[in-house]
């Protein structure tokens, strides 16, 4: 008896892996590019269930209903509103005078995102984290109206007890504060610190919160995030980059070595282009209506403050393009010169690939800086399986010893610079919500670029007939990684 349900149950687990098999076969493809797909159909044949399942929960760059149906009411509701909080910032400095390749990138990013290249900007390059928080805590104790938070790790420890001391402050004297943070990135301070805000009277708000309720079959992953990181103080002051809000150990998450950022303290026109995209975000997680009266009122005030050519580019699974990823895309394929990338993860899709050996065949000087050792184990791995055809290109290879590099910087002919959230990985490409800026002024893109050499200064340059002499089994292992690398 025992043995015949032992034969059934072995019989219908060949039949349903079977209709699996041929069922994914007819329908992954038609959801992904080629490579990806490969990727997903591999899985599934080599363990139908466990394929299918994982697929089911993570094979989909769909959002929940709820978020999509919220911003296209958001859009509807909003029109016009939106676009000119967004474009017309003030008359004077838009269309700022770029050259011809700048004016490609602008051109391309504008059409993609709504948001014009912006100049009378003031920037302050910042790498140090406490330095970080000790800037933005002393803006938002000038703060008068509000302070609005979006972060993907908000923590509370040591280093960051300023922060929460001043968001208490500021909310106690009557100004409105807001923070949004990521539901898994920040999950330690949603279950044990929010209260501490909240008792206060800071607006304590949750981005993508892990819900079954939240997705439905195919068409939303659990592990889309809001992977952004943007501060804005009054309209008049804004920062973005890499930078969490966490100590930079990241709770010993490396065993003790530390996260290396990079992010800007910014003000002037810009700052409203930062200030919509934190402003759809808090609308679609929370419905609160936009306070667009205040937006409007800081418009006219918006006076440059310096001479910084910016342009705000956000990208995640909402919007019709990878954003980020075409403008790299295209960044690299007209670069003519030196191109630099300084990645935590390093992750490219075939056409970023493709895009890195046009300029190399241009003989562009391509130099990509990652860390010697990354916080996750699978994604260096995968990583390292792009190592080789990379070093068969000519590209120079440098891994930042000892600490984490999590600086996220692409520099290209001393012309452009891109710095923001984004991360060089698929993930970031394609399923996270991002947000990058993009400069254009020469003062500021060679500050970046002095950055991205100080990361070369502390890196090894890694040489093609080393990487060769590594053993047999790692040979074999980043072969098995780099065929999967599409679903990391």
């Amino acid at each position: 008896m025992n043995n015949d349900i032992s034969m059934l149950l072995l019989w219908l687990y060949n039949a349903t892996s079977f209709c699996i098999r041929i069922g994914m076969l007819c329908y992954v493809p038609l959801k992904h590019e080629p490579p990806t797909a490969m990727a997903w159909l591999l899985a599934i044949n080599i363990w139908p269930w466990g394929g299918f399942i994982l697929y089911s929960l993570f094979g989909s760059t769909g959002l929940p209903r709820e978020r999509l149906r919220r911003r296209m009411r958001l859009l509807s509701e909003l029109g016009d509103m939106l676009h000119n909080l967004r474009v017309h910032v003030l008359n004077e400095v838009n269309n700022p005078a770029l050259n011809e390749d700048q004016t490609r990138i602008s051109r391309m990013a504008y059409k993609m995102v709504d948001m014009s290249p912006v100049a009378g900007n003031s920037v302050l390059l910042i790498s140090d984290p406490e330095e970080f928080l000790d800037h933005m805590c002393r803006d938002i104790d000038k703060a008068k109206k509000y302070v609005n938070l979006l972060y993907y790790i908000f923590s509370y420890d040591k280093l960051t007890e300023k922060l929460f001391d001043a968001l208490e402050r500021a909310a106690r004297r009557g100004v409105e504060c807001r923070l949004l943070v990521d539901s898994v990135g920040s999950k330690a301070f949603l279950r044990r610190h929010a209260h501490i805000l909240r008792r206060s009277g800071v607006k304590v708000a949750e981005a993508l919160p892990v819900r079954l309720l939240r997705r439905t079959p195919f068409t939303a992953r659990y592990d889309i995030r809001n992977h952004r990181k943007i501060a804005i103080i009054d309209g008049l002051v804004a920062y973005t980059g890499s930078h969490n809000v966490i100590e930079p150990s990241y709770n010993n998450k490396a065993k003790g070595r530390l996260w290396h950022d990079l992010s800007v303290r910014l003000t002037g026109p810009v700052v409203i282009q930062l200030l919509a995209v934190f402003y759809e975000d808090w609308y679609v997680e929370t419905h609160e209506d936009l306070p667009f009266d205040q937006l409007l009122h800081f418009l006219p005030d918006l006076n440059a403050t310096g001479s910084a050519i910016l342009q705000t580019v956000p990208s995640g699974p909402s919007m019709q393009l990878q954003n980020y990823q075409r403008l790299i895309v295209s960044a690299l394929i007209n670069a003519k010169r030196q191109a630099t990338i300084t990645t935590p993860y390093f992750i490219p899709d075939s056409e970023t690939m493709h895009a890195i050996e046009t300029a190399r065949i241009m003989d562009v000087d391509v130099r990509l800086v990652i860390p010697q050792r990354a916080d996750k184990a699978i994604v260096g791995g995968v990583a390292r399986s792009h190592f080789t055809p990379l070093l068969n290109m000519g590209v120079k290879i440098y891994l930042y010893k000892n600490d984490i590099l999590h600086s996220k910087t692409v520099t290209i002919d001393d012309e452009v610079a891109f710095l923001g959230t984004s991360n060089f990985d698929i993930r970031s490409f394609a399923l996270d919500f991002e947000v990058d800026m993009i400069f254009y002024s020469p003062d500021e893109v060679s500050r970046i670029v002095e950055a991205q050499e100080m990361y070369i200064r502390n890196s090894k340059l890694l040489h093609r007939q080393e990487w060769e002499k590594r053993p047999a089994i790692e040979h074999v292992i980043y072969g098995i990684t780099k065929l999967f690398s599409p679903l990391f």
